[in-house]
C-alpha cells in the first residue's frame, strides 16, 4: 500500500497498514537538518513521510490594497473593516503562472507517493495582517456588517484558490485560520457561527465537491465549536490541542466517527525541552490511546528553534517505530 493510500484510508476511518507519521519541520530547524542531511528531502525521505505539506499560494491581497494599508499605518490611520472594503485587493487567483512552485511540489511529492496537502487561508487568522488581532476582535462587535461583506468576498477569493488547487492534483486543501485561545475561543461561539461558519462552508462544500479531503489547523481550545467543524464537513483537524485542554477522551468518544486527527507529538509541552524520559514517555501515551484509530501522527505546530536536532531524531526514531513502519 503507497503512502497516499495509506493517510486517505487513515482519514476515512479504514484500515490501514500502519500509522501514518509526518513532522512540521520547515523554518525554525531546517538549517540544522541541511546542515546534517544536505537538504530537507533527504532527510524526509529517511524518516519516510507519508505526508507533504505544500505551500506557495499567490497571495489574496496585493498591489494597492497593501500599498495604501501600509501607508495608512504609517500616518496612524486605522485599517477598519470600511477601509479594506473601499481598498477592495481581492484580485482573483487564477494567473495559473504563479502556481509554478506548487506544480513543482507536487511533483516531488507524488515520485514518493505521498499524501500532498495545501496550506490555505481561512477567515479571520488572514484577516489578522490589515486590521492586527486585536483590533479584528473588536471589530466582530463593533463592525459586524461590515465583516460579513469582508469575510464573503474572502470566502469567494478562497473557493475558487482552492478549486485551482484541486485541479492541479492536491489531495487535500488545508484551512489555517486560529481561533482557539489555551481555555476557549477568541471569540463568542455565536459569533463564530454567524460569521466564520458560513463562510468556511464556501469553501468545505466546493473542495468536498470536487471529490477532495478539506482539513482545518486551528490553535488552541476549540471545543466550543467542534459541531460546528463536523457540520462543515472537515475531514481532519489538526492540532487537536491536548494542551490547550481538548481531551483525546472526549475525541474518542464523541467525534472518532467524524473526523481524523493529525497530531499528538506537542511543541508546547513535550518535544524541544531536554527531558527525553518525559518526551519518550509521552509518545508512547499517545501512541496507546490513537494509534489504529482515525490519526496521523504530527508535530502540534512548528518544532521550535529550542529543539536540538538530536532531539528531534530521537522523537521521530521512537514515532517511526511505533507506527509500524
Amino acid at each position: 500500500m503507497k503512502p497516499c493510500e495509506v493517510v486517505a484510508k487513515t482519514i476515512k476511518g479504514e484500515k490501514s497498514l500502519y500509522t501514518p507519521l509526518y513532522a512540521w519541520i520547515w523554518e525554525n530547524v531546517n538549517d540544522k537538518i541541511e546542515r546534517a542531511y544536505g537538504s530537507m528531502a533527504a532527510f524526509e525521505d529517511k524518516y519516510e513521510f507519508d505526508m507533504a505539506h505544500i505551500f506557495g499560494a499567490p497571495p489574496a491581497a496585493e498591489g494597492e490594497g497593501i500599498s495604501k494599508w501600509d501607508e495608512m499605518r504609517q500616518k496612524g490611520i486605522e485599517v477598519t473593516p470600511e477601509v479594506l472594503l473601499e481598498v477592495d485587493p481581492w484580485d482573483p487567483p487564477n494567473d495559473m503562472a504563479m502556481y509554478a512552485y506548487i506544480i513543482q511540489e507536487l511533483k516531488h511529492h507524488k515520485e514518493r507517493d505521498r499524501f500532498c496537502y495545501m496550506q490555505t487561508p481561512g477567515i479571520f487568522e488572514c484577516l489578522n495582517g490589515p486590521f492586527g488581532i486585536e483590533n479584528h476582535l473588536c471589530y466582530l462587535a463593533l463592525y459586524p456588517d461590515e465583516l460579513k461583506e469582508v469575510y464573503r468576498r474572502q470566502a469567494e477569493w478562497n473557493r475558487q484558490y482552492a478549486l485551482n488547487i484541486c485541479e492541479l492534483g492536491m489531495d487535500m486543501i488545508h484551512v489555517s485560520d486560529d481561533w482557539g485561545s489555551q481555555q476557549s475561543l477568541l471569540f463568542n461561539p455565536k459569533q463564530w457561527w454567524e460569521l466564520i461558519y458560513p463562510n468556511h462552508l464556501v469553501m468545505t462544500q466546493a473542495v468536498k465537491k470536487a471529490g477532495k479531503f478539506v482539513s482545518l489547523h486551528s490553535d488552541g481550545n476549540v471545543n466550543q465549536v467542534l459541531d460546528g467543524i463536523v457540520a462543515l464537513g472537515y475531514d481532519l483537524v489538526h492540532p487537536y490541542q491536548e494542551s490547550a485542554g481538548m481531551s483525546y477522551d472526549t475525541y474518542l468518544e464523541k467525534y472518532s466517527d467524524k473526523f481524523a486527527i493529525l497530531g499528538g507529538i506537542c511543541i508546547q509541552t513535550t518535544l524541544g525541552f531536554g527531558n527525553y524520559e518525559r518526551l519518550e514517555s509521552e509518545i508512547q501515551r499517545v501512541f496507546g490511546l490513537l494509534k489504529g484509530k482515525r490519526w496521523c501522527c504530527c508535530t502540534s505546530h512548528l518544532v521550535q528553534p529550542h529543539c536540538s536536532l538530536e532531539e528531534l531524531e530521537f522523537a521521530l526514531n521512537l514515532a517511526h517505530r511505533l507506527c509500524g513502519k
